[in-house]
């Protein structure tokens, strides 16, 4: 067992002895992304293990352990490490905790506190827990992000949405079922070789478009599109959802699901109109633009690589946002704030009329952005079908699926009167 290192604050650090000698275990909350950054962590020296546990004793060790003030995503999120943590698989003297930090007014920001409580609930409290931050909350001697490590991580966000965009658009046609599924696997081993390049991101992205254009494919103009919005986690993640996406695709859907850079770039958005509006914050407003420059060259990218194919582009963000003035404003930033109004009117203008706003009962900013835009959407788009879905410990995935089955049967009496 390494020697246990205390900050000044007491905080039990992350120590270059047990980067070399430590597990460390991460929750997941997209798949596909988040195997790439356990990739781009094991490439750099680190023994990551991304949790892909479902089940219903991670919710019961999520609410042994955490306050029922808190939010489902961070009761899932404990429950899932505490699980594997008592499961035998690791040595709870060599396995450290690893969460992203938000720094925000998201409860997001205490998930790191709340895991090292129940750490010490659970008489484990020699497990180190590393926030995964870019605002410089916490750092630790034995986890450092360099310059090459942060380049591979943002490039790889960039090809995992490239990914999970084409994929959406390729699992429900498919005439041997898993071939996109396999072809994400194979793109991900070639990208690890690659080292998630940047320089060559313009190739190797219209080159994964030809790929999937290849998998052999039915038309079926009978599949309902279906998109999935609402709070970070709950929207990506199988654990949190009840498996949404893959029971959706169960029911004859195809699901658009608007990927993470969106996310990305309202998140330096936010911060230069706050900048705007009160003045303050110049250091990162200046750091904010260069983020949001970034990505939204990333997906404008990604755009160019899909135009001129049978798949449908991403929409640019500034459509997006402008497309959400009538709506909201700018300044809407908790939570998930005007982008996840802004996702709904966009994927009903596109076309997208059925919609599962998907969202964790006790988030406050996603209820009134999400659940509470939903009357004007409507009357703007009558043509909008959105069905608001709460996720929780006590409600069940039987009455969620229910409500959701209402919903197509709504959708597929519209579809035959058109």
């Amino acid at each position: 067992m390494a020697e246990l290192v205390y900050n000044e604050q007491g905080r039990l650090l992350f120590t270059e002895e047990m980067r070399r000698e430590y597990t460390i275990l991460i929750p997941n909350m997209l798949p596909i992304h988040f195997t790439m950054l356990e990739r781009i962590f094991n490439n750099h020296g680190y023994k990551v293990k991304l949790l892909k546990t479902m089940g219903r004793k991670i919710i019961d060790e999520g609410l042994e352990n955490v306050h029922n003030d808190a939010c489902y995503p961070a009761l899932l999120c404990v429950g899932q490490f505490i699980d594997a943590l008592k499961s035998g698989e690791y040595d709870i003297n060599k396995t450290a905790l690893m969460m992203v930090q938000t720094g925000g007014g998201c409860r997001a920001s205490n998930y790191i506190h709340l895991i090292r409580k129940a750490l010490k609930r659970c008489g484990m409290e020699q497990i180190p827990v590393i926030s995964l931050n870019l605002a410089g909350l916490e750092k630790n001697p034995g986890f450092k992000l360099t310059i090459d490590m942060m380049a591979q991580l943002v490039t790889g966000i960039c090809y995992a949405d490239l990914l999970m965009l084409l994929a959406n658009q390729v699992r429900p046609f498919e005439n041997n079922k898993g071939d996109a599924d396999k072809l994400i696997d194979t793109w991900i081993d070639r990208l690890v070789k690659l080292k998630f390049s940047y320089t060559a991101f313009d190739k190797v992205a219209a080159e994964i478009v030809k790929d999937f254009a290849k998998i052999p494919f039915t038309p079926d103009p009978s599949k309902l599109k279906v998109g999935i919005v609402g709070e970070i986690f709950i929207k990506y993640s199988p654990l949190g959802n009840n498996d949404l996406q893959r029971f959706l695709e169960s029911e004859g859907c195809e699901v658009c699901c608007p990927g993470l850079i969106d996310f990305l770039i309202f998140m330096g958005d936010h911060q230069i109109v706050e900048t705007r509006l009160y003045h303050t914050k110049y250091v990162k407003y200046i750091a904010s633009g260069a983020i949001k420059g970034f990505f939204k060259m990333m997906q404008n990218k990604i755009i160019k690589a899909i135009e001129g194919t049978r798949f449908r582009p991403p929409a640019k963000f500034e459509e997006t946002k402008k497309n959400v003035l009538p709506f909201l404003s700018p300044a809407n930033k908790m939570g998930e704030g005007w982008l996840l109004t802004a996702e709904m009117v966009e994927l009903v203008s596109s076309g997208t009329n059925n919609i599962v706003c998907a969202q964790p009962f006790g988030c406050l900013p996603n209820h009134i952005v999400g659940k509470g835009m939903i009357r004007k959407i409507r009357a703007v788009y009558p043509q909008a079908n959105i069905v608001a879905i709460d996720y929780d410990p006590g409600a069940t995935r039987v009455n969620q699926e229910n409500r959701i089955k209402l919903m197509l049967s709504a959708a597929k009496a519209q579809l035959e009167k058109t």
